[in-house]
């Protein structure tokens, strides 16, 4: 059945004339005769009385009329809740990333958007690239902050920036400071890094290998924040990302080892479902984070 004879006999029965219906519609008042009859004729029962002055709902026509309402009244909710997500007066933004990446690439980003649209719902959770990578396949997120490198035939994986990896030590270990460090030396410091299972703990480890070395860890933690704690405290070096301890250097609370092996740069991306589109929402912070970056370089 036609949609446009169930809105016509919405605005009949309201006005209880078909010519005022006709008017109200911008129809002519054939049209509105035409769809009551085609709608009664569906339906196999009477729904309006016609009056001399007008029309009146039997009591089937009341019966549907209360139906009609409430549908009506549904899709314009539906319409409403659209436009509200799309002027992200409402709606979710839902990411996952590690610690890291939350702290030092997303918040200033996430809090720019948060004071704009204060409606959207921030749902933010933290995890490993490969936790991130099973929550964007179940459908728990829509963007994921990974470190590449990363392939799925599920995920589309962009890459967003490039970051260096360094190690650091504390006061205590300032003497490394005056000559480069080779490999088989560094791993004679006692070593601070993430924990097994991050992707940054597999790639310092793949590192060391390629240099004929393996990796002796004193200590392993899930947080790169108490790696560089205890650096600074003297523990031994920490494998750390060099934009992530920018004030520390520059305080001269965290030294940065010379390497005779230099650390190759490696890749922060943003991955999504390729089955899905993105929300409005998520596009939006996507863009604004790319403009952030861009500000950064």
């Amino acid at each position: 059945m036609h949609m446009e004879w169930y809105r016509i006999f919405l605005y009949t029965a309201r006005a209880g004339n078909l010519t005022k219906a006709a008017q109200e519609l911008h129809i002519t008042q054939p049209s509105v005769s035409y769809a009551i009859k085609q709608l009664e004729a569906s339906l196999g029962v009477k729904l309006f009385d016609r009056l001399s002055k007008g029309v009146k709902l039997t009591p089937e026509g009341a019966a549907l009329l209360g139906y009609v309402e409430q549908s009506f009244s549904l899709l314009q909710a539906g319409e409403d809740k659209v436009h509200s997500l799309k002027r992200l007066s409402a709606g979710e933004l839902r990411i996952g990333a590690s610690g890291p990446i939350i702290k030092h690439l997303l918040v200033p980003p996430l809090d720019k958007f948060h004071a704009q649209y204060p409606g959207v719902r921030i749902r933010l959770s933290q995890g490993r690239s490969a936790e991130i990578r099973e929550q964007l396949k179940n459908g728990q997120i829509d963007l994921g902050f990974v470190h590449l490198p990363m392939s799925d035939h599920e995920l589309d994986v962009k890459h967003l920036a490039t970051i260096q990896d360094c190690f650091v030590v504390g006061h205590s270990y300032r003497h490394l400071l005056e000559h480069p460090v080779t490999a088989r030396e560094l791993i004679k410091i006692p070593l601070l890094l993430l924990s097994k299972g991050s992707s940054t703990r597999r790639y310092v480890e793949e590192w060391l290998f390629s240099l004929g070395v393996t990796a002796e860890v004193d200590i392993e933690l899930s947080s790169m924040d108490m790696l560089i704690e205890l650096a600074q405290r003297g523990y031994g070096t920490a494998f750390v990302t060099r934009s992530f301890i920018k004030q520390e250097l520059k305080e001269e609370k965290l030294y940065e080892l010379q390497l005779t092996d230099p650390i190759p740069e490696r890749s922060i991306a943003v991955a999504t479902r390729r089955d899905i589109s993105l929300s409005i929402t998520a596009n939006h912070f996507l863009n604004m984070l790319t403009a952030s970056l861009d500000d950064m370089r």
